[in-house]
Formats: structure tokens, sequence, C-alpha cells
């Protein structure tokens, strides 16, 4: 889907108010966080490389949090594909 922020995903297609923008940045795919219950969100945060990711999946380890399915490569590869 695209808007005027980007193309975007929903990373829990059951909450339809948070959407992950994705964007080619210079050297890696790059992800940023939309909340429409926190506005400031997006301005305090801006775009993460998917190389971060993969590193601070290891902070996650054991919890219920998924970097990896919150941050998807390959969907964020296809929408930008597709775009």
């Amino acid at each position: 889907m695209k808007d005027k922020n980007g193309l975007y995903y929903h990373p829990n297609p059951l909450n339809k108010r948070v959407r992950m923008y994705v964007r080619q940045g210079v050297d890696d795919i790059e992800f940023r966080l939309w909340n429409q219950d926190d506005p400031m969100l997006w301005s305090e945060h801006g775009w993460v490389p998917h190389g971060a990711i993969v590193r601070a999946k290891a902070l996650y380890k054991g919890k219920k949090f998924d970097p990896e399915q919150a941050y998807d490569l390959r969907l964020a590869q296809a929408l930008l594909a597709e775009g």
C-alpha cells in the first residue's frame, strides 16, 4: 500500500492503526514505524536500516517481540519491487 509517507504494510494485520513504512536506502532497505495512536512516534524515530534490526534481534531473544516479524524484509522487498 502507499500513501503520502510512502510504501507501507501492517506489521500486525489485525491492527490497521499501525503501519511499517519501507524505502530503499543507500546501502540497505530501511523501515519506519507509524502509529495512529502515537502521532509523535513518526517525528521522534527516523528510518532504521535492516542491518540494525538484524543486530538488535539478539536483544529480543526469548521475548515475545520478534523484530524479523515486525520488520519483514521479504515483504519490504516485494513492496519495493511493486512500487
